[in-house]
């Protein structure tokens, strides 16, 4: 039988770990091509072997494929995905890791042509570092992999992707589209704005920021960790996640803004019930993990 043929369009931290956890993972013959524009990324992953052959040009390297995972930032894949929709074969199976669906699934909506399905996917593991010098075949390992359904999603298609996400050691979880972009949000999108932001708050104290720095310990670091990714990407989830994401930092807004005013007003019985009830719920969801 021939390989499945696999093409990872963007091999970054993300596109280049997958094609590490397929070839470690795999319970069947895979063939893995990657597709980048730059020379240096494909290079890198030849050369660590998170894919067996390389192409410059998107369309040559998805024409023949049985799988296509593009691994782009959100606001290119429109782009990327028009430019090869026409030359798929009939039965390929093109899917995504873009942190936002809604958004995909819209534009993608009418410009898939019969015989070509696709399933939103995001797998839900990152690392501050960016680029295939950083993939890791292990990154996916008993995270969650979402993949997105609704009455129109070809089931075949589907268990496909799902085979390959399995291969990745990663929990797959299959939602809507709707419920998607709103846990993300809230549990992804959201705290990456906040980091960011205390990072940023620095910032707003001229000639202070040494002194802040010296003082930083473990808490500062662990949660500000994640305002190191990659900044292309985020820009594309905020603005095509926009709703979700804007409804939760209002909603923090308001958490906020309460705790201000129970500072201000020497309130201690409220900041106690706030830090209480927050750690009671912390490790309820550790406890549960």
């Amino acid at each position: 039988m021939s390989p499945l043929r696999i093409t990872i369009v963007g091999v970054g931290l993300i596109g280049g770990s997958l094609g590490l956890a397929f070839k470690q993972g795999a319970v069947e013959e895979i063939e893995i091509t990657g597709v980048d524009s730059d020379p240096q990324s494909l290079a890198s992953a030849l050369e660590c072997g998170a894919v067996d052959k390389i192409a410059a040009d998107p369309v040559a390297g998805t024409s023949e494929a049985d799988v296509i995972f593009i691994c782009t930032p959100v606001l290119q894949m429109p782009r990327l995905v028009g430019e090869i929709l026409p030359h798929l074969k009939p039965g390929a199976v093109l899917t995504d890791v873009g942190s936002t669906k809604g958004f995909l699934k819209q534009q993608f909506l009418t410009c898939f042509p019969p015989g070509v399905s696709y399933i939103g996917g995001h797998p839900m593991a990152g690392r501050e570092k960016s680029g295939v010098s950083a993939a890791d075949g292990k990154l996916f390992q008993n995270k969650v992999y979402i993949l997105t359904s609704d009455e129109n999603t070809s089931q075949m298609a589907l268990e496909l992707v799902a085979r390959l996400v399995r291969m990745t050691g990663a929990q797959l979880t299959v939602m809507d589209v709707e419920s998607h972009d709103l846990c993300a949000a809230v549990i992804s999108h959201v705290p990456h704005v906040v980091a960011a932001g205390l990072v940023s708050m620095l910032g707003s104290y001229p000639g202070k920021e040494e002194s802040f720095l010296q003082l930083a310990g473990g808490g500062f670091c662990d949660t500000t960790r994640i305002a190191s990714s990659n900044a292309d990407m985020w820009a594309d989830i905020c603005l095509t996640n926009g709703k979700a994401i804007t409804e939760g930092l209002e909603e923090l807004q308001l958490i906020l803004n309460a705790v201000t005013r129970a500072v201000e007003s020497g309130d201690r019985d409220k900041l106690y019930a706030f830090f209480s009830a927050a750690k009671l719920r912390r490790d309820s969801i550790l406890a549960s993990l």
